[in-house]
């Protein structure tokens, strides 16, 4: 008894009008890096999704975050997190 495992062949389902030889020269991944610039994607947990339904206001309550944390460093006084 053989210990190599015996391959089915596929058939082939390929179309024969299907002409691979007019895509030479492609390049693999060629649109990653654009399509991925300046994506960002975070996700959140269920019960922060619940109170920020869209991107528009989690930017906003970030900003309001990072403008209170800039005026707090700038005043001198430090802000911690609380844990409940």
């Amino acid at each position: 008894m053989s210990t190599r495992k015996t391959r089915k062949r596929r058939p082939d389902d390929l179309r024969a009008e299907y002409d691979f030889g007019a895509l030479a020269g492609g390049v693999r991944g060629k649109y990653l890096r654009p399509a991925s610039a300046g994506t960002n994607v975070v996700l959140l947990d269920p019960d922060v999704a619940r109170t920020f339904r869209d991107s528009r206001t989690v930017n906003e309550a970030l900003r309001l975050l990072a403008n209170l944390a800039r005026g707090s460093a700038r005043s001198g006084r430090t802000v911690r997190a609380r844990h409940g």
